[in-house]
């Protein structure tokens, strides 16, 4: 990549603020370009920078819209002196000085440790069509963010493409970049957080101190290919701080449907069969699935259903293949009796052979080649493995490519299909020069600040974000009472306000991949994208192992997106391939089909999680940190890495066995403050050992039997039947077809094995119908403490909103082992109901 940096300097307050806590400079160069400098509080703990010049301007749409300032009610106090400028607000000290190059610096009101600061004389800097910003490096402090980046969590030291690309069968550990486009970086330590984020779509990169120079030291450096620099800086005491203050600048995870949290199945090869045709194949399916007792919320339909029929075999998007489903309305409600949802796998390209490949070139929907005044023709991966043909991708920013990409998915949804698959849309376009039609009323108003149209300026990134504009507004524009569900592969920071999910990709089946699928994971919850999760078992590469399977399977139920999806290249067929399936190995199928109903036995708690993120932004899978910041341990180098153990909720702590024939796990068990009286944890399974807080323990983990789960002490798992069910308020055709209604709730609880001194346990949880787009929530809390002899507990509900769910009583479920009376402390009936399947004793309680 060429380098042509110029520092300015000589930096003067353009406008004379006074007591203004915002700060103006201005550089004005001799023989280069006029630079300006801002920096801007707009909320308490989060600031605005901005470094452009008439060549270098913003970004002309930035992932998140700019914050009106909003320090009501917050004390700000200003500093000014030759060069300087100190603002002291709430309680974060803030420092710009100029003296050569602009240098923010951020600490504690109450602390001189700085938290962030600048790379003094080398700060803000042009850098050809782009810029690059330098801060100081902190190398023991923990990097987490970007979005999506390889194992392991810590990004610290590491070097990252900003970009995004179909990185087909990547290596979890060495593979960059993968398919998002997030530039988001967080530096944690247990002094305090800070996240450094730029809203632009250009391509860049991200050196987490990687770099090193005998005179500059260790330092960071983002660089970004094009335009001026608009970065947000938010500082927070925790992870869970940074994380709020970032969904509240850019959007709070969106509302999931119930259902998206079941066991969502899939494989190329179902879609893709002519003998016989994909609808009877994905019918077998469906039986089988009923012969083998495995519940299943959803269906992801690969693009197999729109490959054409006729030479040339290729996909052409939003059209169905008659021979492989030649009634696909009625294959449809088919599907929608035996309970399953279906996704439909649409991607943003089209071949020369699409019969409405014309009719977008006359509309002006394609990228167009300034060189030739053609479209922007470029090789597309077609059919099959690794078969392609040319042809173009769509420019979301031309009206009429995004209404004919909203009509398309409309009749996919007039058809009966219930989500969208948004598939292969990180844009690997081949040149910057190409240029966009910007007049789709989204951008059009953004066009106004540039006289620049090319996809370099205006990033890639930006056509995955619309793309999920699109195919969310067609679903809310049809059924407006209902959740839009949108899968997305890749994603910006702004992609997520109209996409609920998003999986890590084409990975590749080793146990190394499961393994370095965690910190991933960790990584994408920080960056909020929060319903996310894996094709369990690897998506290319060789089957899995009878024991990596279900390994896989046991870890994936306790992450928030459960899905089995793959396309395995088979040595004698690359265009159908081979599909993992739950009952491929009959020696493991009653392991497997019990493991993912007790997916749906926990639905409750992993819903409930899935509100908090809406809510919150609180992701539900975690750090092993998280919440846990004055313990020592959690920084130490094994357990930044976020490999092998990791929260699921603030109950569950759950840990994996990584390597065949292993039947042992190591974890560690983090302790809250000295301030704070810590329980401890319990083994969810045999022998159920108690363990101390703050301790390294050997978990024993055969693979017939479960992986490591521990529980905290004083937490709480509320629980369903291990089924699918309906929920009062859904009356959607696929949901309406389940049997079962969602009638009963459970709450696992864990209390010390001897007496609480006093001490009570609470856990609140949601729920609601499921499926509205603008929900009634309700919420219920249960409370308990226990002594020698018997454990007090307490009920209370808050239906107020009007949401009442279909089960009137709570059953309590101790602990294996925990033969203790349930009494209730505030008058309420409870009663002995006896042993569950798995010797626990369980007592109801009378609402």
């Amino acid at each position: 990549m060429p380098q042509k940096e110029y520092c300015p300097k000589g930096y003067q307050e353009s406008q004379a603020q006074g007591s203004s806590p915002t700060v103006h400079l201005l550089s004005e160069g001799a023989n280069k370009e006029s630079f300006n400098f801002t920096f801007e509080p707009v909320r308490e703990n989060t600031f605005r920078v901005t470094f452009t010049s008439p060549k270098h301007r913003l970004p002309p749409f930035p992932s998140t819209a700019r914050p009106v300032a909003d320090l009501k009610g917050i004390e700000v106090v200003t500093q000014n002196a030759t060069s300087q400028k100190d603002i002291r607000i709430g309680g974060i000290k803030a420092s710009v000085n100029w003296e050569n190059t602009p240098v923010v610096s951020l600490s504690w009101n109450d602390d001189n440790q700085l938290l962030y600061r600048d790379l003094a004389l080398r700060s803000y800097v042009a850098d050809g069509d782009g810029i690059a910003h330098y801060t100081e490096h902190d190398r023991d402090a923990l990097h987490v963010g970007l979005g999506e980046k390889g194992a392991p969590m810590d990004l610290t030291n590491r070097h990252f493409q900003l970009s995004a690309t179909d990185s087909f069968g990547y290596d979890i550990y060495n593979t960059d970049p993968l398919y998002k486009h997030i530039p988001l970086l967080i530096k944690a330590t247990p002094a305090g957080c800070v996240a450094i984020f730029s809203t632009s779509h250009s391509r860049g990169t991200w050196s987490v101190g990687s770099e090193v120079d005998g005179l500059w030291g260790h330092f960071k450096v983002y660089r970004q290919d094009y335009g001026g620099l608009e970065q947000y800086l938010i500082v927070g005491k925790t992870l869970k701080d940074i994380v709020k203050s970032y969904a509240e600048l850019v959007g709070f995870p969106l509302l999931v449907p119930r259902w998206a949290y079941g066991y969502i199945s899939g494989g190329y090869k179902y879609c893709a069969m002519d003998e016989p045709p994909a609808n009877e194949a994905l019918m077998e399916f469906a039986d089988k699935l009923k012969e083998h007792g495995i519940p299943c919320s959803a269906h992801q339909m690969s693009s197999g259903y729109s490959i054409a029929e006729v030479e040339p075999k290729v996909r052409n998007v939003f059209t169905w293949n008659r021979h492989r489903f030649p009634n696909p309305e009625e294959w449809i409600a088919k599907y929608h009796s035996r309970g399953i949802r279906l996704l439909s796998n649409i991607k943003p390209f089209l071949l020369a052979s699409h019969p409405d490949f014309k009719k977008l070139i006359d509309g002006n929907g394609f990228f167009k080649d300034p060189e030739t005044g053609k479209p922007g023709y470029m090789r597309l991966w077609s059919n099959g493995g690794a078969t392609g043909g040319d042809g173009c991708h769509i420019d979301f920013t031309s009206s009429a490519a995004f209404k004919w990409w909203y009509d398309g998915v409309q009749s996919l949804k007039c058809a009966g299909i219930d989500a969208m698959w948004n598939d292969n849309n990180e844009y690997t376009l081949p040149n910057d020069d190409w240029q966009l039609a910007l007049d789709e009323p989204t951008v059009s108003e953004a066009k106004k600040e540039t006289d620049n149209n090319t996809v370099g300026v205006w990033g890639r990134a930006i056509h995955t974000e619309l793309m999920g504009k699109a195919s969310h507004d067609a679903l809310r524009d049809m059924e407006p009472t209902n959740r839009p569900f949108v899968l997305t592969r890749s994603a910006t920071a702004g992609t997520m306000r109209y996409a609920a999910s998003t999986w890590s990709g084409d990975n590749v089946t080793s146990w190394e991949g499961m393994k370095g699928a965690n910190a991933l994971s960790l990584n994408a919850a920080m960056s909020l994208l929060q319903c996310e999760g894996h094709d369990i078992g690897g998506f290319e590469g060789p089957q899995p192992s009878p024991e990596l399977l279900l390994r896989w399977v046991q870890l994936g139920i306790h992450s928030p997106r459960f899905a089995i999806n793959c396309f395995k290249t088979s040595p004698t067929n690359s265009t159908v391939g081979e599909v993992i399936e739950p009952w491929m190995y009959p020696e493991i199928t009653s392991l497997i089909r019990d493991t993912i109903k007790r997916r749906y036995e926990i639905l409750p708690y992993i819903y409930s999680l899935g509100l908090e993120s809406h809510f919150y932004a609180s992701p539900p899978q975690r750090w092993v940190g998280w919440g846990y910041e004055s313990d020592p341990e959690v920084w130490t180098k094994p357990l930044k890495q976020g490999e092998e153990q990791y929260w699921f909720g603030d109950t569950i702590l759950v840990g994996g066995v990584y390597q065949p024939g292993v039947t042992t796990a190591r974890m560690y068990l983090p302790r809250k403050s000295n301030t704070q009286f810590d329980y401890g944890y319990v083994n969810m399974n045999a022998p159920y050992t108690y363990f101390a807080s703050g301790s390294w323990v050997e978990i024993s983990s055969e693979w017939k039997e479960s992986i490591p789960l521990i529980a905290r002490i004083g937490g709480a798992i509320p629980v369903g039947k291990p089924v699918q069910t309906r929920v009062p308020g859904d009356d959607t055709a696929a949901s309406l077809a389940v049997d079962e209604l969602d009638d009963y709730r459970g709450v696992e609880i864990f209390p010390p094995h001897s007496s609480s001194h006093g001490n009570i346990f609470s856990t609140t949880w949601m729920e609601d119908d499921g499926i509205s787009n603008d929900p009634k929530v309700s919420r219920y809390e249960i409370s308990y403490s226990s002594t020698e002899d018997r454990v007090v507990v307490d009920f209370t509900k808050d239906e107020q909103s009007g949401f009442a769910p279909a089960w009137k009583d709570l059953d309590i479920i101790l602990h294996n082992g925990d033969s203790r009376r349930v009494v209730s402390n505030t008058g309420k009936i409870v009663e002995y109901k006896g042993t569950d399947s798995r010797g626990r004793e369980v007592y109801t309680l009378r609402c």
